[in-house]
């Protein structure tokens, strides 16, 4: 049942980047879709941050997670490496969830 999905997914994923070698160059220097493209990848991760951040299952949820990402977001306030802000934010949400504080 999920071989179909395994060999599509497969043949989308070398067609999508089979058209990075099909298209002109030209159009891959336009000062527009550089901008796009240097953007897309930011808002896909907060989508996801977002997503995983205050959902369980179908529904909305606030827990230690709303923490670790506070946390987190002052960390990168304070231009703290990339590690030890998702160090803090784990901690944090542990550190909430051990106490009890939080589910």
């Amino acid at each position: 049942m999920i071989w179909p999905a395994v060999i599509i997914g497969s043949i989308g994923t070398y067609l999508l980047k089979l058209t990075g070698y099909v298209i002109p160059a030209r159009v891959l220097e336009n000062p527009a879709l550089r901008r796009l493209t240097a953007l897309l990848p930011i808002a896909l991760l907060a989508a996801l941050v977002g997503v995983q951040t205050f959902s369980v299952g179908t529904a909305l949820q606030i827990d230690a997670r709303l923490a670790g990402l506070a946390a987190a977001i002052i960390a990168l306030i304070l231009k703290a490496p990339f590690l030890v802000v998702v160090l803090v934010a784990a901690i944090t949400a542990a550190a909430l969830r051990a106490t009890g504080l939080s589910v």
